[in-house]
């Protein structure tokens, strides 16, 4: 992982366990599950957690089961319960997940440099 914002799709860390699964269903998930991200708010900050750079990883195996490793905007938020269990629910709602598994992870620590250009504008942070 680096340290580098993860700001498109193309910036997350896709990790590829499955091994019998095509080039072009994992990406078919990946842009499935990516879009699932997308849905989940911080009941706080009107963005989602994708734009606001909060997923570092998301790993889909070869029995279709997805780990995703994120970040929160710091430890002591008060969605830190809530958020991953909605992520689960949202990866897990994709057509060929078979289940979902969400990591916080604190390294790399979150700043607003992670944050995409729609983010920055959704919260007019420029």
């Amino acid at each position: 992982m680096t340290d580098e914002p993860i700001r498109k799709r193309e910036d997350v860390d896709i990790g590829n366990n499955a091994a019998s699964l095509s080039e072009a269903e994992i990406a078919r998930m990946t842009d499935d599950i990516v879009a699932a991200l997308k849905t989940v708010y911080d009941p706080e900050i009107p963005a989602d957690i994708y734009e606001l750079g909060l997923i570092y990883k998301v790993d889909i195996e070869d029995d279709r089961s997805v780990k995703v490793d994120m970040t929160l905007t710091t430890p002591n938020c008060p969605s830190a319960a809530e958020l991953p269990i909605m992520v689960e629910t949202a990866v897990a709602s994709v057509p060929g997940v078979s289940s979902a598994k969400c990591n916080v992870v604190w390294d790399p620590p979150w700043d607003q440099s992670r944050m995409s250009d729609e983010a920055r504008l959704v919260l007019n942070m420029w």
